[in-house]
């Protein structure tokens, strides 16, 4: 078994021609999606980065790993305290330990675990390469190592390869010679000028006025963000270069694959293609950021291309990443370990089910303190603290008919906000009493300060 991880950070699926995005973003992942599985209703359990990528390895939900936030006590994973064994349990239990155990041969190349001091990140792999930008690297950088350990290792048999490229994370430093294959095409209708005209007038983190700081404060060494905001034709500066980011690592994905070609063994090995979350392109006011708990940060693609099973479909139900580790230990006819929160979609691949949750719970304590339900068409959002943006307590989004945010209808249609709570109390009930802690970390968020990324943006005290 031979099994290659494509992690690409801040990838929105709806940016992809796969799922319908008219710009030409991704020929060479539109091309594994066209044989295998793609998900359309798929979504990180904790967003953003670090509770994401500690979901998905660890198998776990956030209020049970501890692990929800970029600092503070939820920074880090739980310790096991008293009844930790020789080894903890990610020794044994993490996705990556699993499938050594499967006799699979674990490889990393990822800064992942050094940007976010993450190191459980590393649990279960037998191998780890750290290119040494610390997230800051583009695909350039991470494709040589990545070359140099399929051409040495990949006719080997049994191993499993994650691979982690940056780029469409900001600032978006695709090489400024690449230039803007995405000039001529028109920005999305749904950002008209009424809409940006509102969102040029928004404070707060990662908004228009932000954003045109951040440019001569942090991102002046970067030229694709050079530019500042001040008309809707402005949006390029974030619109396109993300695009723009998103096709650099679509062309050196598609050199992985030559290579994987050349060594004859492309067409045997299962190749999945993710994300740790999406990225917000104005929805809620927020560009080019990851700091919400809505459609545009945590939904995410998976494709799943796996050699002898289901291809060329589409699933419409609702999965959580965490999903994953389950459905490959059915798929290898192993055992999930008792401590996944994950459950099985295995049926999916092998032969076309439709095996779907009948809600989801997001959550994101690291920019704003949310946790929201997604069922139907709906996505009901509620704020414990909103970053500092001005969110109200609770939005609620026909995100058949509002796919970008934009009409509130919390207060017109109350009893959908109630069944939302409904599912919510009913997820939050079964997962503290599934845990040996009482304390949901969003609350040790909250007692702590609030959220990591939103203290900086706190209203100033008078003297």
């Amino acid at each position: 078994m031979k099994i290659l991880y494509l992690d690409i950070d801040s990838l929105r699926a709806d940016h992809l021609g796969c799922y319908g995005y008219q710009r030409d973003t991704s020929p060479n992942i539109d091309r594994i999606a066209k044989d295998g599985v793609r998900f359309e209703n798929y979504y990180t359990s904790d967003a953003p980065c670090a509770p994401s990528r500690t979901a998905l390895l660890s198998g776990r939900f956030g209020i049970h790993s501890g692990l929800i936030g970029h600092g503070g006590t939820a920074g880090d994973y739980r310790h096991e305290g008293a009844g930790r064994s020789f080894s903890d349990r990610l020794a044994r239990e993490s996705l990556p330990a699993f499938l050594r155990r499967q006799g699979l041969h674990t490889a990393l190349i990822s800064t992942f675990a050094e940007r976010h001091s993450a190191w459980t990140f590393y649990a279960g792999f037998n191998e780890m390469h750290n290119i040494g930008k610390g997230g800051g690297e583009s695909a350039e950088h991470v494709t040589p190592t990545v070359m140099k350990w399929i051409e040495a290792n990949a006719s080997k048999d049994n191993w499993y390869l994650h691979v982690n490229y940056w780029d469409p994370h900001t600032p978006y430093r695709v090489p400024f010679e690449n230039g803007n294959m995405f000039e001529d095409d028109p920005l999305p209708d749904w950002l008209t000028e009424e809409v940006f005209d509102e969102h040029m007038r928004k404070r707060g983190q990662h908004t228009l006025t932000d954003m045109n700081n951040l440019a001569q404060t942090h991102y002046y060494r970067y030229p694709r963000h050079g530019k500042m905001i001040e008309k809707r034709e402005d949006l390029r500066v974030i619109l396109d270069n993300y695009d723009s980011a998103i096709r650099y690592v679509d062309e050196h994905i598609g050199k992985l694959l030559q290579c994987f070609e050349e060594q004859g063994v492309l067409d045997d090995m299962v190749i999945i293609i993710s994300s740790d979350h999406g990225e917000s392109m104005g929805e809620l006011g927020i560009y080019s950021e990851h700091g919400t708990a809505d459609q545009a940060t945590c939904r995410i693609p998976m494709i799943i291309r796996w050699p002898g099973k289901r291809s060329g479909s589409v699933d419409d139900g609702l999965h959580y990443q965490l999903d994953l580790a389950p459905t490959i230990a059915e798929l290898l006819g192993a055992e999930a370990p008792s401590s996944w929160d994950g459950i099985s979609y295995a049926g999916t691949i092998d032969g076309g089910k439709q095996e779907g949750r009948p809600y989801l719970v997001l959550s994101q304590c690291a920019h704003v303190c949310q946790r929201s339900v997604r069922f139907d068409d709906w996505l009901y959002i509620r704020s414990y603290h909103d970053g500092h943006h001005g969110f109200p307590k609770e939005m609620l989004f026909d995100l058949k008919h509002d796919p970008h945010e934009q009409i509130n209808l919390a207060e017109t249609r109350p009893e959908v906000c109630r069944q939302a709570i409904y599912y919510y109390q009913s997820w939050h009930d079964d997962m503290m009493a599934s845990m040996p802690f009482d304390t949901d970390p969003l609350w040790t968020v909250m007692k702590e300060g609030g959220p990591f990324h939103a203290k900086e943006y706190a209203p100033k005290r008078a003297e």
